[in-house]
């Protein structure tokens, strides 16, 4: 095998798309694209990300919403990480997207994207907000036999490699199985 090296630059595989839904001080939802976040605990998420109007959304919440980006979807994803709300304080109006208040925290549920962690914030420093994870819900038009199901959710990945959106895809194996072979 013969490696190129790229330096350091933040490439992974995959990279979830992931909108944060924020609500301001007057209860005016927010959307941001973010792409670098992982789940760190079984209730946690975590995202790296700047100062934005959505980071002093959640001062002031205490709560935001992370939805996966959809194929569907792609345009108003990539556009609510484009602009932003301070500059353009009806993006997500723009974007074609529309608010449910979350029953669990005090953040919008993106009716257009339909599976949400919904999070209170633990805490945000130094450019990483940490997450509890209250609920995740979605909508029945992804779930199969109870569970969330990926090819009707369609979700997608950044390729940083190339400016790209990936959709995911078939499945390749069993977790926590397969590697029982090797055993």
């Amino acid at each position: 095998m013969s490696r190129i090296d790229f330096g350091a630059h933040p490439i992974m595989f995959p990279q979830p798309v992931l909108i944060v839904g924020t609500y301001d001080e007057n209860g005016v939802p927010n959307a941001m694209n973010a792409a670098w976040g992982i789940t760190t605990d079984f209730k946690e998420i975590t995202i790296s990300m700047s100062e934005h109007k959505t980071t002093k959304n959640f001062a002031v919440t205490g709560a935001f919403t992370v939805s996966m980006g959809t194929e569907d979807q792609v345009t108003a994803c990539d556009y609510v990480g484009m602009v932003s709300a301070d500059n353009t304080p009806d993006k997500f109006a723009r974007a074609g997207f529309h608010a449910t208040k979350s029953a669990f925290v005090n953040a919008p549920l993106i009716d257009e994207l339909p599976m949400a962690l919904e999070c209170r914030v633990k805490s945000f420093e130094n450019g990483i907000l940490i997450g509890e994870i209250v609920n995740v819900s979605a909508d029945e038009s992804v779930v199969t036999d109870g569970k969330i199901d990926p090819k009707k959710l369609k979700p997608i990945t950044f390729d940083p490699c190339n400016n790209a959106y990936i959709g995911l895809g078939e499945k390749v194996g069993n977790a926590f199985s397969d590697g029982a072979a090797l055993k």
